[in-house]
Parts: structure tokens; C-alpha cells; sequence
């Protein structure tokens, strides 16, 4: 087996995010990240289409489509919990 440097906090972050996305439910989720507005995009489905925002408060958006749920923004991303 190769062995490889790698940042076990990183790893750890990632399982952790793993282990929420699996709870979900959605089958699938597409993320984009824009590191320099700190947005975070999510997307259930693909082509995402909303026909609706709602603005939830505290800088997060809800994408629908019909009564579904189609995608999320998530502002200040990087400072969230």
C-alpha cells in the first residue's frame, strides 16, 4: 500500500461532512463554493430550475420548485457551525 501525507483534521472534516450528507434527504447534492464572496451553493438536482427563493433569515436561501426543495445559498459560509 502507498503511503501518503495527509492532514488527518481534513480527512476527519470530510467524513464528518459525509456522515450529515448521508442524512439528507436527497438523493444527490452538487456543491460550489465561492471562496471569495463566501457563498455556498447547493443543489439537489441538476438542472436545479427553482422557480422560487426564499430568503430564511440570517443569510440563507431556499431554492424551490413547486413545494420541493431544490437547492440552498448559504452566505458567510466559512463562518458557519
Amino acid at each position: 500500500m502507498e503511503t501518503i501525507n495527509v492532514n488527518k483534521e481534513m480527512i476527519d472534516s470530510y467524513l464528518d461532512l459525509s456522515s450529515r450528507l448521508a442524512r439528507l434527504h436527497v438523493r444527490q447534492v452538487w456543491a460550489d463554493y465561492d471562496r471569495e464572496a463566501d457563498v455556498l451553493y447547493l443543489s439537489f438536482r441538476k438542472p436545479q430550475r427553482a422557480k422560487k427563493t426564499v430568503e430564511m433569515g440570517d443569510g440563507v436561501l431556499i431554492r424551490t420548485d413547486e413545494d420541493e426543495v431544490v437547492g440552498m445559498t448559504i452566505l458567510n459560509a466559512s463562518s458557519r457551525r
